[in-house]
C-alpha cells in the first residue's frame, strides 16, 4: 500500500461517518435482524431500565423512551401494520417516561399483546398491561412496589403530595388496564418482608395470573396465536385503520 493509500484511508475516517455495516453492529450487535417477509406484526422489546428525562451511565442497559414514541406513533399511521407484540424484560425506570408509553400503547387503535420474559418490574407492570392481552412466562418476575425517587430530595409536604399523587396514577392506570383489585395492588405494593425485607411484592408467573394482574401465562407461541386471533377479529369488526 502506497503512502497516498495510507493518507486516502486517513482522511476517510476523519471525513466520512460510520458506514451502515458499522453503525448496524454498535446498535444490534450483528450485521443484520431476521425479519418476516412482508410481516403484518410489529414487535417492540423494552429492555434494561426505562430511560425518561435523565440520561443512565453508559454501562446501563437502557431503553429510550424517546426511541420509542416515534415508532409507536409509526405503527398507527402505517396501514402495512395490522398488529403489535410488546416484549419486555426491564428492571422499570422512570415513572413518568413508563406512564407516557403505557399510555400511548393504551390508546393504539390496532391489536396489542404483551409479554413478560425475566422480568417486568415496577413501572414496567403498567407498560406490560396496557395492551390489549397480556402474556407473562412461567419463571418471570413482576415486581409491585411504593414509588422511589433518587438522589436529593426536598423534604416539605409538596413532595411527599407530589409522590403520593404520581403512586395514584400508577394504581389508577394498572387497575383500570387489567383485572386485579385496586386493595389487591395496594396490598401487594406496601407488603412489607418480602424482596429482601423491602417494600412490596415479587410476583411470579402464575401468581400474577392468579392476582389477575396479567391474563395468561404463556410464551411468544402463544402471544402470537393470541395476536393473530385479536387481527382476525378487528378485521371481522371493520374497526382497522385503512
Amino acid at each position: 500500500m502506497t503512502d497516498k493509500d495510507i493518507g486516502k484511508h486517513e482522511g476517510e475516517d476523519q471525513t466520512n461517518p460510520p458506514s451502515s455495516l458499522v453503525q448496524k453492529i454498535q446498535a444490534l450487535g450483528q450485521t443484520s435482524v431476521p425479519t418476516a417477509p412482508d410481516s403484518n406484526i410489529h414487535v417492540l422489546s423494552i429492555i434494561g431500565q426505562v430511560e425518561g428525562h435523565v440520561q443512565l451511565p453508559p454501562q446501563n442497559k437502557t431503553t429510550k423512551y424517546e426511541h420509542l414514541i416515534p415508532q409507536i406513533v409509526a405503527i398507527e399511521q402505517n396501514p402495512k401494520i395490522e398488529g403489535l407484540i410488546v416484549v419486555l424484560n426491564t428492571v422499570g425506570g422512570d415513572v413518568e417516561a413508563g406512564l407516557a408509553l403505557s399510555e400511548m400503547l393504551a390508546s393504539l387503535s390496532k391489536p396489542t399483546v404483551s409479554i413478560v420474559l425475566g422480568g417486568g418490574h415496577s413501572i414496567g407492570v403498567p407498560i406490560a398491561v396496557s395492551t390489549n392481552y397480556s402474556f407473562i412466562a412461567p419463571s418471570a418476575t413482576m415486581t409491585i412496589h411504593p414509588i422511589r425517587l433518587t438522589g436529593l430530595v426536598i423534604g416539605v409536604p409538596q413532595t411527599f403530595e407530589y409522590l403520593d399523587k404520581m403512586q395514584e396514577r400508577v394504581i389508577q392506570f394498572v387497575t383500570s388496564h387489567s383485572n386485579i383489585k385496586g386493595e389487591k395492588f395496594k396490598e401487594l405494593m406496601f407488603e412489607k418482608g418480602n424482596l429482601t425485607r423491602d417494600i412490596g411484592t415479587n410476583v411470579i408467573g402464575t401468581d400474577a395470573v392468579k392476582y389477575g394482574l396479567i391474563d395468561e401465562v404463556g410464551g411468544i407461541k402463544e402471544a402470537m396465536v393470541k395476536l393473530n386471533e385479536l387481527i382476525d377479529q378487528d378485521k371481522e369488526d371493520g374497526t382497522m385503520i385503512q
